[in-house]
């Protein structure tokens, strides 16, 4: 996921990529092999920062174990370190599509479109954005409210199927 900084001082503080160590997702295919359903489960939990952009200095590894547990701390006053998506509406198209369904954090829910791209044989990458406000959670602030995270965090998750279906052949 990408965050992004924001206010009158955000030269001072960096864009952040930060990964989800942990998830896990089911993808139901119909008999005609079309997709028919999709869970996601996402532990928050397992935030770590992996770099940081811009900002007045480079992000030390205490810089970012210490962003990452303020995040958690965040999320968890938000309701809960867990996250799952459902797809149920599935629009493909040449190379990838589009999957339409509900983001639920922390006991707030709200619709999310997945914009995914195939990237190699049974690779794709999902692309959305997520306004953290529409699911009770506020973007952190720091320096009085002179940075801030932007209200928007742009996520993208890489998927091989082709490794999952020969895992569950075997």
């Amino acid at each position: 996921m990408r965050t992004y900084r924001d206010g009158l001082a955000a030269q001072a503080g960096h864009d952040l990529t930060i990964e989800v160590a942990v998830w896990s997702g089911d993808l139901e295919i119909a008999d005609d092999g079309k997709p028919a359903g999709l869970q996601v489960r996402i532990d928050l939990s397992s935030l770590v920062v992996k770099e940081g952009t811009g900002g007045l200095k480079p992000l030390t590894d205490r810089d970012k174990r210490e962003i990452a547990a303020t995040a958690r701390k965040t999320l968890s006053a938000a309701g809960s370190l867990e996250a799952s998506f459902t797809g149920a509406d599935f629009e493909p198209s040449n190379g990838g599509g589009v999957i339409a369904g509900t983001l639920t954090i922390g006991g707030n829910s709200g619709p999310l479109r997945l914009q995914v791209s195939e990237t190699g044989p049974g690779e794709y990458t999902a692309t959305g954005t997520v306004r953290q406000t529409s699911f009770g959670i506020k973007p952190y602030t720091g320096f009085l409210g002179a940075l801030k995270v932007r209200d928007t965090v742009d996520f993208e998750a890489q998927v091989h199927l082709a490794e999952q279906a020969g895992e569950a052949a075997a």
